[in-house]
């Protein structure tokens, strides 16, 4: 079943053809999927438990920022911040979005600062559950009922099973995080 609302918001993303979409699922339907997926387990307290598989942390040189116009001059490039053609984010992108297709998606939209002033949206897609669960609870919840159609003003894609081509995509590795 596609949940409409989610998926029209995955398509302002460059994100078509997945094949089940959800949308801000709780905590116990997003630890049912988890489960039904066998991505994780119940401890013995009820928690889920979930193992993060080949990568365990983040891998600093493996983290990207796009270099355009809006970075260019704005961004202290070097070890840490290391620059990424617009074009190659763009041909990557691209490869995310495919890979998605017919995948089932997990879509969270939440709020990163509690101050009204500098509050900004987030629309979360994760090709996880347990990953969506992290996200309930990492960052703030509209309230029930709360309208969140909003056109984010970040948007995170979280594909882990997806994995460049450093040759032809830029990456140092197959594994990556570009801002």
């Amino acid at each position: 079943m596609l949940d409409s609302a989610a998926n029209a918001r995955l398509t302002t993303l460059g994100l078509t053809g997945a094949a089940q979409v959800h949308l801000n699922l709780t905590p116990e339907q997003l630890t049912a999927h988890a489960l039904r997926r066998h991505e994780g387990v119940l401890t013995d307290t009820g928690a889920l438990m979930a193992d993060t598989g080949a990568f365990t942390g983040r891998s600093p040189k493996d983290r990207f920022i796009v270099k355009d116009a809006g970075t260019q001059d704005s961004v202290w490039w070097g070890d840490i911040n290391i620059p990424f053609p617009e074009d190659k984010f763009e041909q990557l992108h691209q490869k995310m979005a495919a890979y998605l297709a017919d995948k089932e998606l997990f879509v969270r939209e939440a709020y990163a600062g509690a101050h009204p002033d500098y509050q900004l949206k987030l629309r979360v897609v994760n090709e996880l559950a347990w990953h969506n669960l992290f996200c309930y609870n990492m960052f703030l919840r509209p309230a029930a009922g709360a309208d969140t159609s909003w056109t984010p003003d970040f948007s995170i894609i979280c594909a882990p099973g997806f994995e460049a081509d450093p040759a032809t995509d830029g990456t140092r590795q197959k594994n990556f995080a570009i801002l």
